[in-house]
């Protein structure tokens, strides 16, 4: 990974960044890049079951291994030829588009927004846009602040946490390769003409979310206590119903997020989390996106801490190698 003191600092000055700026327009974003190339390549997959399977696994390992291998000579680039201080911001610049808090609260802010305003054709466009991948064009107007929170507890996850997570214990590399594994499961990691070809990337998808999932609901438990909500309920639901969706890693901070809330979380056909609570309404959606802000800050603080930690474990390792 990076130097810790640079991923501490590069990784504090990203997330101002985001706190000031938000995302790059989305004909520059690399995320976009990823989809359009990965796109492409879709395009040119075999039909045939086992042959799809092993044509997207290799699409996935040879662009980690280039990914990786690229990112990693950047930091050390960096480190080697750049003043501290000008090393911290390409660190900062490079690694910001791999999460996203501002981007994410605000969507859910565009939702609460329409629902307020009783527009509700425009709530569910706004959320089909930005955060879900559902039908919304029947949902009710609980069923859009339920769907809203719902993504912005998984979100919380896949933009902001898992991200950190990886940045703090890989730099760059680490960080980004998490993002092309989530990119293409959001890609291909259905049931249906790309079952085949995306069941590689969405088994590793769930083992690389398998730790930060959980850490994601510890967060916005954090988060609720600090915004006072109801931690103790949003524990109990979060033991109790993070294990009700297909995923075996959404349900937990969406749990976590419904407990807290004191809100029904449902999507029909597929599960239901918090039964016995009520619906959601637009406050709940705001109360939701403080959460998402504060457990987001929080990840930054834990991610500084471990980098910090690095700097005085690595010294002593090399010592006793020595």
């Amino acid at each position: 990974m990076a130097q810790p003191w640079l991923a501490a600092a590069g990784l504090l000055l990203a997330a101002a960044l985001d706190g000031r700026f938000g995302e790059l327009p989305s004909r520059w974003h690399p995320v976009r890049w990823m989809g359009l190339c990965f796109s492409y390549l879709e395009r040119h997959a075999p039909r045939r079951s086992r042959a799809a399977f092993l044509y997207g696994a290799a699409i996935e390992l040879a662009f980690l291994g280039l990914l990786a291998a690229l990112l990693h000579g950047w930091e050390r680039w960096l480190v080697q030829h750049l003043p501290g201080w000008l090393a911290v911001a390409a660190y900062a610049v490079t690694i910001k588009p791999a999460f996203a808090v501002r981007a994410l609260v605000e969507a859910g802010r565009q939702v609460e927004r329409a629902l307020q305003r009783r527009e509700l054709d425009s709530a569910r466009r706004r959320l089909a846009w930005h955060l879900v991948s559902r039908d919304t064009a029947s949902l009710s107007p609980g069923q859009v602040a339920g769907a809203a929170i719902e993504s912005l507890a998984e979100n919380t996850n896949d933009s902001i946490v898992a991200p950190i997570f990886y940045g703090a214990i890989g730099g760059l590399a680490g960080a980004w390769c998490y993002r092309l594994v989530n990119t293409l499961d959001a890609m291909w990691g259905y049931r249906g003409p790309y079952e085949y070809l995306g069941k590689g990337p969405a088994r590793l998808d769930d083992a690389a979310n398998w730790i930060p999932a959980r850490l994601t609901a510890l967060l916005l438990l954090a988060a609720g206590r600090l915004r006072g909500e109801d931690v103790g309920r949003g524990w109990r639901l979060w033991r109790r119903d993070a294990g009700l969706t297909p995923s075996p890693n959404a349900g937990h901070p969406m749990a976590a997020a419904a407990g807290l809330l004191g809100v029904r979380l449902e999507k029909v056909g597929f599960y239901t989390l918090h039964r016995e609570a009520r619906d959601p309404g637009p406050h709940d959606i705001a109360r939701a996106g403080r959460l998402v802000e504060t457990a987001g800050w929080l990840a930054v603080v834990c991610a500084v801490l471990v980098a910090l930690a690095m700097s005085f474990i690595r010294p002593a390792g090399l010592m006793a190698n020595g």
